[in-house]
């Protein structure tokens, strides 16, 4: 079923089985055959009915929801006690439904406060901690883990849906919500983990000027709400948070030079 209209959400429940699904497996869909080969992926590792049901907000004929707004409206709407948002574009290789259930179970027992987890992100350390084949290596797999993050990649999510935790309402664009799902579980006093799932992305992600618009934004927005400046690294980028006149300084001389680098 689609539900359209202005006062109506704009998301589609592609799957949906009768009983309580495990996962709730949400993404935003510009190209219904990427989308369809994602699907068939997941099915073919167990991520079908009963197990798993399939929601898609449809951005097929333009930019309807953005993912803070899209990915807010289809957590709302999902019914699994896991919630996986990932993008159109990842393809499940060896690790199946079992495999992740596996996993979280295991960081259950370990940090039963935890809220958010993917598999790939940045430590508050900054180190890089992953595992994922994409265009930038084949099974690549760095640090230790499960470890916890204080940045996650969003090409594939999960999220915990009894903690409530949700994209920032305030926010617009494409960019970083995983970076938010994590200061959103911070807050909460709850954390984020990247755990040892390996999948392909087919993209390997790219930083342009409507990237760095959004990060400027999302700085200012979480520097306010922390109320004190920190940097925080991601897989494709180094935020500074800005709260203040040196940071604010400091964050825009930082992008200023990102973009000009891009004009080359």
């Amino acid at each position: 079923m689609l539900a359209k209209g202005p006062e109506s959400p704009y998301h589609e429940i592609v799957s949906r089985p009768d009983a309580t699904p495990r996962f709730s497996i949400c993404t935003l869909v510009t190209d219904g055959t990427q989308h369809g080969a994602m699907r068939a992926s997941f099915a073919a590792l167990g991520f079908d009915a009963p197990v798993a049901e399939f929601l898609t907000v449809d951005n097929t004929r333009g930019n309807r929801r953005c993912a803070y707004a899209g990915l807010r409206e289809m957590l709302l709407a999902a019914r699994g006690e896991h919630a996986i948002l990932c993008h159109q574009d990842v393809r499940l290789l060896e690790h199946d439904a079992r495999t992740l259930a596996d996993r979280l179970a295991a960081l259950t027992a370990r940090d039963p406060d935890w809220a958010v987890a993917g598999n790939a992100g940045a430590t508050e350390d900054g180190e890089l901690r992953l595992r994922i084949s994409d265009p930038h290596g084949e099974d690549r797999h760095i640090g230790p883990l499960p470890a916890r993050a204080a940045s996650l990649d969003e090409n594939f999510l999960i999220v915990r849906r009894e903690t409530g935790i949700l994209p920032s309402p305030d926010l617009r664009g494409f960019h970083l919500y995983g970076t938010d799902l994590c200061l959103q579980a911070r807050c909460a006093g709850r954390t984020a983990w990247v755990v040892d799932f390996h999948l392909r992305h087919l993209s390997a992600g790219r930083v342009d000027r409507a990237f760095l618009a959004e990060q400027a934004a999302f700085e200012r927005r979480w520097g306010r709400r922390l109320g004190r400046a920190e940097r925080i690294r991601t897989t494709c980028t180094k935020l500074t948070l800005r709260a203040g006149l040196v940071s604010e300084v400091v964050a825009s001389l930082r992008l200023a030079r990102r973009r000009a680098r891009l004009a080359t």
